[in-house]
């Protein structure tokens, strides 16, 4: 959902149906100069990288892609002034049905689960405007760092359209009258707002974005990648459990991880008072 106004899609067609359908997404491998940081950038600039039909399926298609390659962490930006103002609302008045309703945020729902499902930690480059989706798609990330002049709403109630989906993520990160006060009046946040409520780890001044979020990624890249996977995946399933199931899941999954050679030469490499030597 977005309430921010936007160019009609149908009136710049090469960002639909170009002939390289992949531009909808620009994929940058080693971004910022540091080996396995993958940068997807939103390419709708026209729209305010409005989620469209297309660029939904094109995300989910570059983000499953990415499950299994040699990538150790993701950037999720956004071309233009903005990094993404949620679902094209156009396009979604075009075609007022129940059934394809139900598709579309079905769809949308199976594209912010990959994130949460990929091994690789996530970290949302945020500048401009996260409206709705937009927000929904911040949320969702793992990791997130805004610029300083970056701004978020879930503004879908100022159009009679409560935003439940992104309600989801947003709970999950926000204190809930935090959350709730988003979602009820629609009103913007600035980034240290967003900082303060969770729904970003860090805020930078807009010309040192860039660098705030090479230093995040390159600080994940360098921790053994079998640790950063494993973690990824026990504190998003601890989170939806109660107190003693969760440290249960926590006591078996150290368990493990201390029988990894990671873990095995890390501890050891603490002992000798030496650095580790991980293996890539």
């Amino acid at each position: 959902m977005s309430a921010h106004p936007q160019p009609d899609s149908r009136s710049h067609p090469e960002r639909e149906t170009g002939h390289d359908r992949g531009s909808l997404v620009e994929v940058e491998h080693d971004a910022y100069g540091t080996p396995g940081v993958v940068r997807l950038t939103l390419n709708r600039p026209a729209a305010f990288n409005a989620l469209s039909e297309a660029l939904l399926d094109e995300l989910h298609a570059q983000l499953a892609a990415l499950e299994k390659s040699d990538a150790r962490v993701v950037v999720l930006a956004g071309a233009g002034r903005a990094f993404c103002a949620g679902h094209d609302l156009k396009e979604m008045r075009a075609a007022p049905s129940l059934d394809y309703y139900q598709r579309l945020f079905a769809r949308c729902t199976k594209t912010m689960l990959t994130i949460r499902r990929l091994p690789q930690p996530v970290i949302a480059r945020v500048h401009g405007i996260a409206t709705a989706a937009g927000c929904q798609l911040v949320a969702m990330c793992d990791l997130a760092v805004a610029a300083d002049t970056a701004r978020f709403a879930t503004s879908g109630v100022n159009l009679g359209l409560f935003c439940a989906t992104p309600a989801v993520p947003l709970s999950r990160n926000v204190m809930p009258k935090a959350a709730l006060d988003m979602l009820l009046t629609g009103d913007f946040i600035d980034a240290l707002a967003a900082k303060l409520h969770g729904l970003v780890n860090r805020v930078a001044p807009l010309d040192g974005l860039d660098a705030e979020v090479a230093a995040l990624a390159a600080s994940i890249c360098a921790k053994p990648r079998d640790a950063v996977s494993m973690g990824k995946a026990l504190f998003y399933r601890q989170l939806e459990m109660g107190v003693e199931a969760a440290y249960q899941l926590a006591g078996q999954t150290m368990a493990c991880n201390m029988m990894m050679d990671t873990a095995l030469e890390g501890v050891q490499a603490f002992i000798d008072k030496r650095p580790p030597e991980w293996r890539r």
